[in-house]
């Protein structure tokens, strides 16, 4: 992974922002993120979803699996080589932390 390469978050056709690659740390990729105007539209759900992870992810895993699937059925993750099959994305202040696959992951159960 080059520095300064670009992903992409997008809603349907319409970007929503920009991850730039900064640095790897296996198996989190760490970003900065540059927001667009239509991030406004979906940051409640990364506040929430990071929310509910910083107050004990065990107490609250059902809440969070709500809303990240509202997240990864909203938004599709596009490397600079073409969409990822499945993410696993945080945001917060300018920045972005994240796992992906070319496959999608296990199903929970």
């Amino acid at each position: 992974m080059a520095s300064g390469e670009v992903w992409r978050l997008v809603r349907g056709e319409e970007l929503v922002g920009e991850i730039v690659v900064e640095e790897a740390d296996l198996p989190w990729l760490r970003r900065r993120f540059v927001p667009q105007p239509t991030f406004a539209e979906v940051k409640p759900l990364f506040d929430q979803e990071l929310e509910l992870i910083e107050s004990g992810l065990e107490d609250h895993l059902e809440a969070w699996e709500q809303i990240y699937d509202r997240i990864a059925g909203t938004l599709r993750l596009l490397s600079p080589h073409g969409p990822v099959a499945e993410f696993l994305l945080h945001v917060e202040d300018g920045n972005a932390w994240f796992r992906w696959s070319d496959e999608p992951f296990e199903e929970r159960g």
